[in-house]
């Protein structure tokens, strides 16, 4: 997803350039993530205008009462143009606005092996995106996300619409999002690091168990679905270096109530950035600082793209030795790459499921690949 990992997705990296701010090693004036930095909520479920890009990324894995399955993401970024501007004010043209609201949309089929993906890119002026600073509300166009507060310390209830008519019928997704744990912190300090530059960080939290309920429409047909999801809310103004290439993420929901965010980032000369790391978050959301020396993800296979002629890894050994944690990813579906996106970068994002050495089932996940189809723009 700009994820400058997950959290500026390829396509969003694009978007920043458009945008007059590309992604490299300096602020421009905005705000950098530095350490301390203490979380606050839900203030900080709300956008942070001073920092260049944020992102709401939304994966998950929901089910028809008949088990069909199906992988969905929705995701909506901002991005700031000037440092310090201010919000247009009610008496200045409709036209003025210095905000930019890319969003994309997904869904992954797992029975009729089939990926739906779709994007869209709107700016702050005539009213056409917006994200409050004040409380979850971000819309790009008709595409929304709403939270309100359920009156527990930490959680907020989510509400997100997004739609797309299609030849062969509506896609869309009306779903409400109720978290099981309190948000977790990733990094030290407030801060997740992605490389030894002062600048290349971010704030980073996730909900990494939230209950799905609501309704899919696939192909023009109503489904009522149940499920689990994962949500990333990262801000930052410059998190990559332009020796980076890429990077490998991974969010494992595991069926003993762990859940594991681990990433690789990836350099220009084959090696792995040092400041790759992850987090382990316990039944009781307390949060384990990750660093990479302590894990493993290995591919067990290759996937070639029939659109872009990318070659993608696909199937994963993931080991956290001191953790206990000895699992296989398995994509629920090859072909889950978002190509010929608007930005001209395409990278693979999609679902998994999980397995033990036996295996046996034993979680859900969702993994993205950038900088596989092309370097990753920076």
């Amino acid at each position: 997803m700009k994820r400058y990992l997950r959290r500026c997705t390829a396509f969003v990296a694009a978007a920043c350039a458009l945008g007059g701010g590309a992604a490299r090693a300096t602020t421009d004036g905005f705000e950098p993530a530095r350490a301390p930095y203490a979380f606050s909520f839900p203030r900080d479920h709300a956008a942070h205008d001073a920092y260049r890009t944020e992102w709401w990324y939304y994966t998950g894995h929901v089910r028809t009462a008949d088990g069909r399955r199906f992988g969905y993401e929705l995701t909506f970024f901002r991005i700031g143009l000037a440092p310090g501007d201010p919000k247009p004010a009610a008496t200045q043209s409709r036209w003025r606005g210095n905000q930019l609201f890319p969003a994309h949309f997904a869904l992954t089929d797992e029975r009729g092996k089939t990926f739906f993906h779709v994007e869209r890119f709107s700016r702050e002026a005539l009213g056409m995106g917006r994200a409050s600073d004040r409380t979850l509300d971000i819309a790009s166009l008709d595409w929304t996300l709403r939270g309100t507060p359920t009156g527990r310390s930490d959680y907020e209830r989510m509400v997100m619409h997004a739609a797309e008519d299609t030849p062969s019928g509506r896609n869309a997704i009306d779903f409400v999002q109720m978290p099981e744990k309190k948000p977790a912190v990733h990094g030290r300090g407030g801060v997740s690091r992605k490389s030894s530059c002062a600048s290349c960080a971010s704030h980073y939290y996730s909900y990494t168990r939230l209950h799905t309920t609501g309704t899919l429409v696939y192909h023009g047909t109503p489904l009522a679905v149940d499920g689990l999801s994962w949500m990333d809310h990262e801000f930052g103004s410059s998190e990559l270096d332009p020796k980076q290439s890429g990077w490998d993420w991974f969010a494992i929901q595991l069926d003993d109530r762990r859940e594991l965010m681990l990433y690789d980032l990836r350099e220009k000369d084959g090696s792995l950035t040092p400041e790759s790391s992850g987090s382990l978050v316990e039944p009781d959301g307390s949060v384990k600082y990750l660093p990479r020396a302590s894990f493993t993800a290995e591919a067990t296979g290759r996937w070639k793209s029939p659109h872009t002629g990318g070659t993608y890894p696909s199937g994963w050994h993931v080991r956290v030795p001191g953790e206990n944690v000895d699992v296989t990813l398995a994509p629920t579906v090859l072909d889950q790459e978002l190509a010929d996106t608007s930005s001209g970068v395409s990278y693979w994002e999609g679902a998994v499921d999980v397995f033990d050495a036996r295996g046996t089932s034993r979680g859900v996940g969702y993994v993205e690949l950038t900088g596989y189809a092309g370097t990753v723009a920076i």
